[in-house]
């Protein structure tokens, strides 16, 4: 039996669509209309023209209206809104509402995140937190589950989530699957506890999300046969097509810690790029100010001599289509009216950006509301730091640790034996994973191989995925000194030197975000990274990303934890197992 509420939803739409088609016949004003405008038809794959005409926030028609308000788009190349089909919103080291404001004017109306940055720390309340931080921004984020918390049985992070963990948020709307499945190990060896979160996610009928990185042959075949979809860890073309040819979508992935564009440029053709969307997975302030965000991948690859329209398709069309999304990425009537206006296909500077018929962007970022956050989220998100003050003895030892080799413009690392002691002229220099979420006292130890610190030291609490605090140094004492700061600020990024701070970055979001606008936060960022360079650090790496990534286990090859430096393809620990 029909309930009154639900014949009142109907008879609302109905009005609506009925002004919808009225509109769309010319037969009354639209709300908006781009006079004159030359789009991107992302199904002939050219450039048309037309007036384009919104009502009720969606696109209902291109040739000839009138409007309510108008905007001559003569001169000027309309595109959908461009989409980010994998990032990690915690990467921006800002709240959602602050990363929206430093997107929009690069004409992303839409990301999709895995919030398992902050799931680690605060587990289900991470989600919700993230869920409740991003509604109604003036961009869409849409929602990947995590899939590894923890990533690998490894690592200490604040929660274990099972499947059972996030089954009931699969009935929120701005949920589309399973992020990332990072843990391509147990896929493909049948470990019963992440097979579940598959199976537990096809069950909702939805997406889930790859990562791994090199896997090929007969494990690959097992783990896209598990119903895995997607892959944003390909790094070479052969690997990538080898992803493709078997089903996978591509995610050609182009941030601040990977950069894979440049080898994938020859999937962004017509034989291969309506399987390929672009994605940044993790993007550092700076990048977004100097560079931007999907735009500086579509201008890349034109630059580079792909096809306009397919760069265009690529950040957009492809991500809507592969997410189901299917009301967005296109300009064309019922399409929703998420549309970017840019100078041109070359340049590509943002001029407009309209969410759902919208201005929200015309050079300056229009004003709106600051998402609603339940009290106890930000009071338990604000606290998650157990740590005890720690000394220079903390982070001595006797007997041998493992060394990880670091590679310049990589997150993969190599495996270098074991070293007796810091050696600053060989750049052998101690390093630490402190547990922050339990207060276990736990302190895994060993060596960093290529880091380049000559004094001092570097403590961050973005220590993926887990993020515990991670620290290297030229001595115990400065180690001691950058990470009680940081567990004083309740997260962030220290630089110490002699036993004092000389540069930082307060992140009391879960230890992973700032409430700060980005160009402040950027300002301390690049202060600290100075800070580092003049001690030394290795102008080959991002002194705080690249160092952010030396805990994540679920990379090749050699990785410190709480317990000391494991071999990840092997799973064994080298010598010297931490406390």
């Amino acid at each position: 039996m029909l309930t009154r509420e639900f014949e009142e939803k109907i008879d609302g739409k109905t009005t609506k669509k009925l002004r919808i088609i009225r509109v769309a016949r010319g037969i009354e004003p639209a709300d908006l209309v781009l006079k004159n405008a030359v789009y991107v038809n992302v199904f002939s794959n050219e450039l048309c023209k037309g007036d384009i005409a919104v009502a009720e926030g969606l696109v209902v028609g291109m040739g000839s209206y009138e409007g309510t308000e108008e905007y001559d788009a003569s001169g000027k190349i309309v595109c959908p809104g461009f989409v980010d089909a994998h990032i990690h919103l915690e990467s921006a080291v800002v709240t959602p509402d602050r990363f929206a404001a430093a997107v929009l004017p690069h004409g992303t109306t839409t990301v999709i995140t895995d919030p398992h940055e902050i799931a680690n720390v605060m587990g289900d309340d991470g989600i919700e937190y993230m869920l409740q931080a991003t509604a109604g921004l003036p961009i869409d984020v849409h929602f990947m589950l995590p899939s590894c918390v923890p990533s690998t049985p490894e690592d200490e992070s604040g929660a274990v989530l099972s499947y059972r963990d996030i089954d009931r948020f699969y009935g929120h709307p701005k949920v589309l699957g399973l992020a990332e499945m990072m843990d391509y190990v147990g896929v493909i060896n049948g470990d019963r506890s992440v097979v579940e979160k598959i199976i537990a996610s096809q069950a909702h009928h939805k997406k889930i999300d790859g990562h791994a990185p090199g896997l090929s042959g007969n494990e690959l075949n097992a783990y896209i046969s598990a119903g895995v979809y997607s892959d944003h860890e390909c790094y070479d073309l052969d690997n990538a097509l080898e992803k493709l040819r078997k089903g996978q979508f591509i995610m050609i992935r182009d941030g601040t810690a990977a950069h894979n564009l440049d080898a994938l440029l020859p999937l962004l053709t017509p034989q291969y790029c309506s399987r390929c969307m672009f994605a940044t997975d993790d993007k550092h302030p700076s990048d977004l100010l100097e560079n931007g965000h999907i735009d500086y991948l579509v201008r890349r690859a034109v630059k580079a001599g792909v096809d306009p329209i397919i760069a265009v398709k690529t950040a957009s069309h492809h991500a809507a289509r592969y997410f189901l999304l299917n009301n967005k990425g296109a300009v064309a009537p019922g399409y929703l009216a998420d549309l970017t206006v840019v100078d041109n296909l070359y340049d590509l500077n943002t001029e407009r950006v309209y969410k759902k018929g919208r201005l929200v962007y015309d050079g300056e970022v229009k004003p709106f509301k600051k998402p609603q956050i339940w009290e106890s989220l930000i009071a338990r998100a604000h606290s998650s730091f157990f740590v005890k003050t720690l000394s220079e003895s903390d982070f001595s030892s006797d007997s041998p640790l493992g060394v990880v080799g670091m590679i310049n413009g990589e997150i993969v690392t190599e495996s270098l034996g074991t070293a007796n002691k810091t050696d600053i002229e060989a750049d052998i220099l101690k390093a630490a994973v402190i547990e922050r979420h339990r207060g276990t006292g736990h302190i895994g130890l060993g060596f960093l191989k290529g880091y380049g610190l000559k004094k001092g030291a570097v403590a961050t609490s973005i220590s993926h995925d887990s993020h515990n605090i991670i620290a290297v140094g030229a001595n115990e004492n400065d180690m001691a000194t950058a990470v009680n700061r940081v567990v004083r600020n309740a997260g962030g990024i220290v630089v110490a030197e002699g036993g004092k701070i000389i540069a930082e970055l307060e992140l009391p979001v879960a230890g992973l975000m700032s409430e700060l606008p980005l160009e402040a936060v950027n300002t301390k960022l690049e202060a600290a990274k100075a800070a580092a360079y003049s001690l030394g650090v290795n102008r080959g790496i991002d002194p705080f990303m690249t160092l952010s990534f030396m805990s994540l286990t679920v990379i090749p090859k050699a990785r410190i934890t709480t317990f000391g430096v494991i071999d990840t393809e092997t799973g064994e620990y080298v010598s010297g197992i931490g406390r």
